[in-house]
């Protein structure tokens, strides 16, 4: 039997959103900040985005870098920007809350989903933050989310196989399961294969070329961020390597 993957692309920019679609991912989970992992993108970037792309466009709904555990005012942020993010017409929305403990916080969650709905709420990597992940899976189940994003609770998915694939034959079809965590062209036929997810995850920085500053005047004794030298250079993703990881997983054979 022959299985079409989708394969999303984390971005942050316009730019990057666009090369992603160019190279024939599936969809863009749209953020800002990915070194802290992702949080909300503006409603300006949102707009753009959508404009822009055709494909399909699930936004980051994280109030703040750090953990996962989000004070009242922080859930009310969510909640607001979900609406937001509904009537900027996205397709998908992105999020997770845990309790103190590391589990899966059922009630706020679900709470989310109704609120989003008729859009899907993937549930994203903080489900791998958790202490039991078939005891997450079955809160998320609960929870009503239709998808969980995950590594197997380790840094790369290679490292993981054997805990996905227990995660995604648990699931039976109740939940979707989106690997992730360090995939590329030369290992994402094999995550697949051996796990047996439909989906794949790949982080902006795997797919990604460095573009240099037109910026002719610099000021090289400052850096107005944490990264020295950071101003004058960005990231965008490549066109081209999106679709070469795009080939090496256009058809896996069960």
């Amino acid at each position: 039997m022959s299985q079409k993957i989708a394969v999303e692309i984390s971005v942050d920019s316009v730019d990057s959103a666009i090369a992603a679609e160019r190279g024939g991912a599936a969809r863009v989970e749209l953020c800002c900040d990915l070194a802290q992992g992702g949080v909300t993108p503006s409603a300006g970037l949102i707009a753009t985005a959508r404009k822009a792309i055709s494909i399909g466009l699930h936004v980051m709904i994280r109030p703040r870098g750090g953990d996962f555990c989000y004070s009242a005012q922080e859930f009310e942020i969510m909640k607001r920007d979900i609406l937001m993010a509904k009537q900027l017409r996205v397709d998908g929305i992105v999020a997770g809350i845990l309790v103190a403990d590391g589990d899966i916080d059922v009630v706020r969650i679900r709470e989310l989903v109704e609120l989003a709905r008729p859009l899907g709420l993937r549930f994203h990597r903080a489900f791998d933050m958790t202490p039991d992940l078939s005891k997450s899976l079955a809160d998320a189940v609960r929870s009503g989310a239709a998808r969980i994003l995950t590594s197997g609770g380790e840094s790369l998915a290679e490292n993981a196989l054997e805990t996905i694939r227990g995660l995604v034959n648990a699931a039976q079809n109740r939940i979707a399961i989106m690997a992730c965590g360090g995939i590329r062209e030369h290992n994402a036929r094999h995550i697949v294969a051996e796990t047996g997810v439909a989906e794949i995850h790949v982080g902006q920085a795997r797919v990604a070329a460095r573009i240099p500053s037109p910026m002719r005047y610099r000021n090289e004794k400052i850096s107005i961020g944490s990264v020295p030298e950071n101003e004058y250079r960005r990231f965008v993703v490549s066109e081209e390597r999106v679709r070469e990881l795009i080939r090496s997983v256009m058809t896996y054979v069960q």
